[in-house]
């Protein structure tokens, strides 16, 4: 009787036990609501459930494919230097895990850059049909984790994701930016914070203005001259440089590790003195000008009636393409004023032909749609007037939407702007933001359109502080409107998400500009509100 009281006792201690580890390891999830979250840009459909998934100790990493290996390492790598833990990363096995982040394809999800993620209290699946899905699925999901994790250092947060459903993919294939190099010439590693900063609001393209008057910016083998003169300048005559193609192809293999496409710009047959400082044969006189450190525009052109321009345009179109794997090559044909119209038109003819037979597709900004267009060149809108669009949408042509007005990011904000230009006047956030790409130019609709680009000419541009703060926030607002659908779209619901992501832009050290428009909130100004009303 002595022995069964005992083992009576013995059993119900061990249950207690149990239970009370049970109840210290399993802890509750914390209320979350999906729907307050403030991503940009603004997904599709998001369904709330109301509960959290906490990423652990245990937390670990699962992709389905090899090809999303980079992205699942991308996220644990973002994940890792915030919570601490050590994250493994594993290719998907037959046995179910919890506390698992899961990367998936599948083919029920139509859209190549379309993506879902579906959140538990046990566990994250990020759903798409392609890797570009995924990896927007996971810049999605680093927004719905606290801003801290962007510090790439420990953080104190608990690093919680809402719990429900997002699915979302975008209204336009082309999102991008440009940068101009040549005025002031940014280096391969400016370049790729611009790549990072930009994927993280899932713009997929970064169109780099290679050539000007004031500098010419990549390595051409067959001309060497071009670098070894015209790589010398840039506006003010300051320190300058040039990308040699070793450097030009680590900016491409990095761009596509973050799904952004290169597109190289070379600017003829205007912006063209740093050439013809080069190489003095290009000019009609033969005779060298010199190299230019102003910003005047409109002066220089190529010679047209030279067949050695057309070889050098073949030369350095040849090796470009050879470097670029993307399907553009852009050929400039803006503000081309020391050219005749008639020259004009014969020489942008020859040399889209050139960049076709280099297996290229043409960009050009819009004043190309004065010549004969072939079916796959691409009229890049700019100008203060939609003319020369309209124009190549009669002949068949796609646009690209940068009207100068709202897309310009190297305008000034306002008349107080530490930097800018303001010759279409000041773009302020809200003027960035507020207006539709498919209602903005009469005779130009959604189906004529290939999406939206945001230029950052850097004429007054000298240092990436500057790049961020004429970038920041308004490239946010332009990477929205070529996501989120029109009907989605509010500024007065926008500027609140905007201003939520304060701590973030924060966290990234990005050197915004503060807009006034936008009210700003911070998280820590919040939490020590908190403590004072306790």
């Amino acid at each position: 009787m002595k022995n069964h009281l005992f083992l009576s006792y013995i059993f119900i201690v061990c249950f207690g036990c149990i239970i009370l580890t049970s109840c210290e390891t399993k802890k509750p999830a914390i209320p979350r609501d999906l729907a307050k979250q403030q991503v940009i840009p603004k997904p599709i459909s998001v369904t709330a459930t109301g509960s959290s998934f906490e990423i652990e100790s245990n937390t670990l990493i699962q992709y389905q494919t090899e090809e999303l290996q980079p992205i699942a390492t991308y996220l644990a790598k973002l994940l890792r230097s915030a919570s601490g833990f050590e994250i493994p990363v594993n290719i998907e096995d037959s046995e179910k895990s919890l506390n698992t982040i899961s990367l998936k394809l599948t083919d029920s999800i139509s859209t190549n850059e379309g993506y879902e993620i579906e959140t538990k209290e046990s566990g994250i699946v990020v759903k798409a049909s392609m890797p570009a899905g995924i990896f927007y699925g996971v810049q999605t999901l680093r927004q719905l984790l606290p801003a801290s994790i962007e510090a790439a250092t420990k953080t104190t947060d608990t690093l919680l994701v809402a719990t429900g459903t997002i699915k979302d993919n975008p209204s336009y294939g082309y999102r991008g930016a440009m940068l101009d190099v040549s005025r002031h010439f940014f280096g391969v590693e400016d370049v790729k914070r611009y790549i990072d900063l930009i994927s993280i609001y899932k713009m997929n393209r970064l169109h780099l203005h290679l050539s000007d008057d004031q500098g010419w910016r990549i390595e051409i083998k067959s001309w060497p001259k071009l670098t070894e003169i015209g790589g010398s300048s840039e506006v003010g005559g300051g320190e300058s440089g040039f990308f040699t193609q070793e450097e030009y192809k680590g900016i491409v293999n990095y761009a596509q590790s973050r799904f952004v496409t290169i597109i190289p710009e070379i600017d003829m047959p205007g912006h063209t003195n740093a050439a013809l400082a080069s190489y003095p044969e290009l000019n009609c006189n033969g005779k060298a000008p010199k190299l230019y450190h102003g910003t005047k525009v409109g002066f220089s052109s190529l010679c047209i009636d030279k067949e050695l321009t057309y070889k050098f345009i073949d030369d350095v179109i040849r090796e470009l393409a050879a470097l670029t794997p993307g399907e553009y090559i852009h050929i400039g044909g803006d503000e081309s004023h020391a050219t005749t119209m008639k020259d004009y038109i014969h020489f942008m003819n020859k040399t889209q032909k050139i960049v076709a037979k280099h297996g290229k597709k043409v960009i050009g900004w819009d004043e190309i749609a004065h010549t004969e267009l072939l079916p796959t060149s691409v009229v890049q809108y700019w100008s203060r007037k939609g003319e020369n669009a309209l124009k190549g949408v009669e002949k068949g042509a796609k646009i690209l939407m940068s009207p100068a007005k709202k897309t310009y990011v190297d305008m000034k904000y306002d008349s107080i702007s530490r930097i800018g230009l303001n010759w279409v006047g000041y773009t302020e956030v809200d003027k960035a933001y507020n207006w539709d790409l498919e209602t903005y130019e009469s005779g130009i609709s959604k189906d004529d359109i290939i999406g939206i680009e945001a230029p950052l000419w850097t004429e007054t541009v000298q240092t990436m502080d500057d790049i961020e703060y004429l970038a920041f926030p308004r490239i946010m607002g332009i990477a929205e409107i070529g996501w989120t659908p029109t009907e989605l779209r509010n500024w007065e619901e926008y500027k609140v998400r905007l201003g939520n992501h304060k701590d973030r832009l924060d966290a990234l050290k990005i050197d915004f500009y503060p807009s006034k428009l936008v009210p700003w909130k911070s998280a820590d100004i919040e939490k020590t509100n908190d403590t004072i009303k306790q």
